[in-house]
Parts: C-alpha cells; sequence; structure tokens
C-alpha cells in the first residue's frame, strides 16, 4: 500500500454513484490517550490536487496520515489545508463524556458535533477504520481501513485533528507541568506515569480507565459505569 494517500476511495465512490459526490472524510485523535479529550475533524475536499510541501532537493512531501508525517510537516500542512478544502469543522468530546458515555458513544458525539458544524451536509461520509461510530440516520457512512493512507480527504481530515488536539494539549502544559502533555499529548509515557504516582490525575484525566488500577495511592478515584444503569451512569466503587 503507498503511503502517500490519494483519491482512490473517492473515484470509487463517484464510479458507483455515476454522478458528483460531497465526501466528508473524517478521522478522530486522542482514542488511545489518558488525559485530554477526543476530537474528530470532517474535511470536504474538491478533489483537486492538494498541496505539497518542499522537502530536500527536488524531493516534495505529500500529504497522507498524520502518523507517518513529523510534526513539522504536519503544522505546515495544517496551516495551509483550510485554504485548500471546501470546507472542515472540528469536533471533541471531553474526559468527561469518555468517563460518562464510553469511548464509543463519545466518538460519535464528536463525529456528530464535526459533521453538524460543516456549511453544507455532505452526500457521503468516509470513515477512517472498520467501524461506524457515527450511526446517525442523517448521513450515510462508508468505513474504510487505512482511509487515512488511502484517501486524501481522510488524510486531510487527521492531519487536521491531530494538530488540532496536540495544540489543546500543548496549551495544558502550563497550568499542568511535569505530565508531558505539550509533548506526548495526553498520551502513555514514562514521565505522564511518573507524574500520576507521584500527583494524582489531573481535571483532564479520564477517570474510568484502567491506568488507575496501577497506581495504588489514586486507585480510589477511579470511576465505574453502571453496566445495568445504561450510557451517562458512573459511579465511585
Amino acid at each position: 500500500m503507498s503511503r502517500v494517500a490519494g483519491y482512490e476511495i473517492e473515484d470509487e465512490l463517484r464510479a458507483l454513484t455515476g454522478r458528483p459526490v460531497r465526501i466528508a472524510g473524517v478521522d478522530e485523535v486522542g482514542r488511545g490517550a489518558w488525559a485530554g479529550p477526543v476530537v474528530v475533524c470532517a474535511a470536504v475536499t474538491d478533489l483537486s490536487a492538494p498541496p505539497e510541501l518542499p522537502g530536500r532537493g527536488r524531493r516534495t512531501i505529500r500529504l497522507t496520515d498524520s502518523k507517518l508525517l513529523t510534526k513539522p510537516h504536519r503544522e505546515a500542512f495544517a496551516a495551509i489545508l483550510p485554504d485548500w478544502l471546501d470546507a472542515h469543522a472540528i469536533g471533541a468530546a471531553s474526559p468527561q463524556e469518555i468517563d460518562e458515555l464510553g469511548m464509543t458513544a463519545a466518538l460519535r458525539r464528536a463525529a456528530v458535533r464535526a459533521l453538524s458544524a460543516l456549511p453544507e451536509p455532505p452526500d457521503l461520509v468516509l470513515l477512517d477504520g472498520d467501524n461506524d461510530y457515527v450511526r446517525d440516520p442523517r448521513w450515510r457512512v462508508r468505513s474504510e481501513v487505512k482511509a487515512d493512507q488511502r484517501s486524501i480527504t481522510v488524510a486531510a481530515a487527521s492531519v487536521l485533528a491531530k494538530v488540532h488536539r496536540d495544540g489543546l494539549m500543548a496549551a495544558l502544559d502550563t497550568g499542568f507541568p511535569g505530565y508531558g502533555f505539550a509533548d506526548a499529548a495526553g498520551y502513555p509515557s514514562p514521565v505522564h506515569q511518573k507524574a500520576l504516582e507521584e500527583h494524582g490525575p489531573t481535571p483532564h484525566h479520564r477517570m474510568s480507565w484502567s491506568y488507575l488500577d496501577d497506581l495504588p495511592r489514586w486507585r480510589h478515584l477511579k470511576r465505574h459505569r453502571d453496566p445495568l444503569a445504561g450510557e451517562g451512569q458512573l459511579s465511585l466503587l
């Protein structure tokens, strides 16, 4: 599989419908973090050639999954993508919503917020992964594994979501130094683990997550969802 995204999936969808299709590429970031929100971006292109960045010599840096780009390249793309895209929007779900609803429902809430904020509704939503976490009758959804490496539209969403969330986490680093928020964006790391052991979780941590099981001093703070009470029911057990 090419590491550079193209319009493979978009072209297939247009051929199937036989007409122009307004596609919103959707990707998320923050699912595996211990702290911070989960962020979803919805991006819409006009299927034109995407911007490129100058590399060394005659090499150019082309748009692809944010995880395959360096931080400087992600930030450079994030600065120019909004002017190139037809539209884009960001949605997020807070750590508290993640605790109350669970990750799948929190992802759905963030995705609906992003899609609802687009100036025009898309004809189809192209989602990275094998699970339709949007599950909303207002939008037709197609899930594709590795869509962020096969679709320019999803790749653009992945870059904008990543840079947006990294910025949010870096801003938290000032008020909560020592947790490595600026470097690891709330994901597990030795620095993060040590700060949790010494100082406990911040208001930006997910309090229903299993990392608390490994912190004897703070384990009593863990929140648990009652499986019989439905979404949104939390207790301290």
